[in-house]
């Protein structure tokens, strides 16, 4: 920590001696949480706070509070709550500049969305020019104000408080310091039944436990002047919901916040599994529009009722529309709505009859929505028949229903498409001398060329040189690309073809290095010499008293005959079986060449890459002696267009000086794409013959990338990659070099699938062992 803190000395020595301990103090979380880019935006941020000469606890409040609204909302926000104090700058003082900074971290997790902490941060910037002297009481009892208010709810107190009390400074005070009897009666007025940031871990574990996966969700502010057309509504696979629900006294019963929440949730989440494609919504009017919608609601409920039943009771009690309620089309559709969930609900109108026996009749057809299509385009014939008003907004009385955006493709670029971009596949077609000299060269052909043609043969020049032109430029070929997808987290979908993984030729080394390494740790080889003899395969083993076998054990027959005359009972296990001791295992070592591994490890003048290539070194002449096939790979990354994998050793590739000069070359430079490396190196594993496959990947960091800022982005994709080997039938082992490694590492590679090494300098000596662990 302190080693990377040295880079920015400069900054350091502009704040000063008291801001640089407070800094120090905050790094280890800030380099946790902001990627290197926000880590450089940050120390910025500071260094431009100090320079407006307000004081020092400014500052301070800014380097304390940053990393954990970092954390709760990523590094963006931070950039909002900088221009926000600047904007703030010439409306108040440093003070209350500070407290925003201090209490952001509150209002971060409270309202848990970027976007409603832009909307907060505005609102504060508007009381400053309204009423400037009641922000600072207010910020004072912001986590009693949250707790109890949505931002919606925040705003509209605030702003009654503000108009009220517009020259009235003292009562500016006692109002928003929640000290007068009006403050508490808005307060009282403003509060809502139940906040989605207090029910947002139980509904998302509800959705995970009826579909086994994760769904996004997001609080949308619902500070409009009538929040009871307010609706939730799903965009870019994100299922938005009001930032608040207040209980509900309907026919049924009483509905609480909570109930509604996890219906709306659970009507969403149907909607992301049940809805494979959009349909176009092309030449059809806002009545089909509406009427194909509410059917397709239906559809979805009813195939999460075919699974899950219990949702059914759920869904129906928020159902309340009756046979008289036919004023207007939304009655009649709200009581279609209730007549296909509810079969219990008794409706003499023969069109609802119409509708649920056409439905009934596709009962098999659920798993498509052209289903919704059909009966909705001829209901909606129907319903003009009827010549009865159509209002297009607040039709439908469910409240837990979306406003199915979701479903329709506009014919712009489709929610699909933006989530999951793709694009025809990349041809390489490989050509002889002839078609490649004929072909006509297009010039602005790039990375989005539908063909690279190569040449199948090297160019030789027409004078005979004995080498090819390739070998006199001193140029290798362009790498191979193998594109992987990547996942993520946030869509819970798959981007198709989205990282890029080349294959580079290993800068070779010294060949003495590797020797010298042999003999520097002379004697721990040794001690793993009779590890090494122990699991050596033994060749044919002949296993005596067996109860069934390959031939009978003349001896062990000899004893049972000599018990049965002499009336005892004699050993039936008189076979024997012979067996051929094998060790079907291809290992392949992937190592993390980032640029983390240049530093010196504390207490020790080597370099993390240093150690990771002596324990390389240790546990290849181990492999080499016990006979087990081996790979040795190694990949740093450098965004996700380019992520650099060196096979130093393969498979098939004997270990010999050619394989030890590579490893000799190994150097730690740019990022950590671990999910992408890990793909490519399953996709080797997978073309083994081998019974058993290991990939064991040492690390000293967790995944993280220059172009990502999320820092949780990459963990789950890495997640991802060892779950979807593991269904491979290849087993995955970290050993990780980073002492903070507890922290994330199991939660990608599963509880007993990682060891954390305590000690660096005995990283030579853990692995060899470690690997004879796994692998007795």
């Amino acid at each position: 920590m302190a080693i990377e803190l040295e880079k920015y000395q400069d900054i350091l020595d502009e704040l000063g001696e008291h801001a640089s301990e407070v800094l120090r103090a905050s790094w280890g979380e800030a380099a946790r949480v902001f990627s290197p880019r926000g880590l450089e935006a940050y120390l910025h941020g500071a260094t431009g706070l100090k320079s407006l000469g307000r004081g020092t606890d400014l500052v301070l409040s800014f380097i304390q509070s940053a990393p954990a609204v970092t954390r709760e909302l990523g590094e963006d926000a931070v950039s909002d709550l900088l221009a926000a104090a600047i904007k703030m700058y010439s409306k108040t003082s440093a003070t209350v500049i500070s407290l925003v900074f201090s209490s952001s971290p509150i209002a971060a997790s409270r309202l848990g969305d970027p976007e409603l902490f832009r909307g907060y941060l505005h609102l504060i910037d508007t009381l400053l020019a309204q009423a400037p002297r009641g922000v600072r009481p207010m910020l004072d009892h912001l986590g009693t104000l949250l707790g109890q208010l949505t931002l919606g709810g925040l705003r509209r107190w605030a702003l009654w408080g503000a108009q009220a009390h517009k020259t009235d400074f003292n009562a500016q005070i006692r109002y928003f310091g929640l000290e007068s009897p009006e403050s508490l009666g808005v307060l009282q007025k403003e509060r809502r039944g139940t906040l989605f940031i207090d029910v947002q871990r139980r509904i998302g574990m509800y959705l995970r436990a009826l579909w086994g996966r994760d769904f996004f969700m997001r609080p949308t502010s619902g500070d409009f002047e009538q929040r009871e057309g307010y609706r939730p509504y799903i965009e870019g696979y994100i299922i938005h919901l009001p930032d608040a629900y207040d209980d509900l006294d309907l026919p049924s019963g009483k509905i609480d916040g909570v109930e509604l929440y996890r219906a709306a949730c659970a009507h969403a989440a149907a909607h992301q599994m049940y809805t494979k494609e959009p349909l176009s919504a092309e030449a059809l009017t806002p009545l089909q529009m509406t009427v194909i919608g509410t059917i397709e609601d239906a559809r979805v409920e009813q195939l999460a009722i075919n699974s899950f039943p219990g949702l059914a009771p759920l869904w129906q009690k928020l159902h309340h529309a009756t046979p008289h309620q036919n004023a207007s089309i939304g009655d009649y559709l709200n009581r279609i709505a209730r007549a296909l969930l509810d079969p219990g609900y008794a409706d003499p109108d023969p069109l609802i009859a119409k509708v649920r026996m056409l439905f009934a009749e596709q009962l098999n057809q659920l798993a498509s929505n052209h289903l919704a299509w059909d009966i909705g385009v001829t209901l909606a014939h129907d319903l003009v028949q009827m010549r009865l008003p159509f209002v297009h907004t607040n039709m439908l009385s469910a409240p837990y229903r979306d406003d199915n955006r979701y479903l329709w493709d506009f014919d712009e670029v489709s929610e699909f498409a933006q989530v999951a971009p793709w694009q025809e596949k990349q041809v390489r077609k490989h050509v002889s001398l002839m078609e490649f000299a004929n072909e006509v060269e297009v010039e602005n052909a790039g990375d989005d060329a539908q063909e690279i043609w190569v040449l199948s043969s090297e160019l030789f020049p027409y004078e005979d040189l004995g080498k090819s032109y390739n070998e006199l430029e001193g140029k290798e070929p362009p790498p191979q690309p193998y594109h992987y997808a990547e996942w993520d987290y946030q869509m819970q979908l798959e981007r198709p073809d989205w990282c890029t993984v080349l294959e580079k030729r290993p800068i070779p080394g010294e060949v003495e290095v590797i020797d010298d390494i042999v003999v520097k740790y002379k004697s721990i080889i040794g001690r793993l010499k009779y590890l090494i003899e122990a699991m050596q395969p033994q060749g044919v083993q002949r296993l005596r008293k067996q109860e069934d076998g390959d031939e009978i054990d003349l001896n062990a027959a000899v004893r049972a005959m000599i018990e049965m005359r002499m009336g005892e009972q004699p050993d039936p296990r008189v076979m024997m079986r012979n067996v051929r001791k094998v060790r079907d295992l291809s290992v392949l070592l992937l190592i993390d060449l980032s640029e983390s591994t240049n530093d010196l490890v504390l207490g020790s003048n080597n370099t993390v890459l240093q150690l990771a290539r002596e324990a390389t070194v240790l546990l290849a002449n181990a492999l080499d002696k016990i006979g087990d096939p081996f790979a040795i790979h190694g990949f740093d990354s450098n965004g996700r267009h380019d992520v650099e994998y060196f096979r130093f050793k393969d498979f098939d590739m004997p270990y010999n000086d050619l394989a030890k000069s590579r490893l000799a070359g190994m150097r730690g430079q740019l990022s950590t794409r671990m999910g992408a490396a890990m793909r490519h190196a399953g996709s080797i594993l997978k073309r083994r013959p081998s019974s058993r496959k290991l990939l064991l990947v040492v690390t000293d960091g967790e995944p993280a990338d220059n172009d990502m800022r999320d820092p949780q982005y990459l963990r789950f994709d890495a997640k991802k990659a060892v779950e979807e080997l593991t269904r491979s039938g290849i087993t995955t082992y970290c050993l990780s070099l980073d002492p903070r490694a507890d922290q994330y590492v199991s939660r990608i590679f599963g509880a007993k699938n990682y060891m954390v090494v305590d000690h660096v300098q005995r990283l030579p000596e853990k692995l060899p062992l470690l690997y004879m662990g796994l692998t007795r």
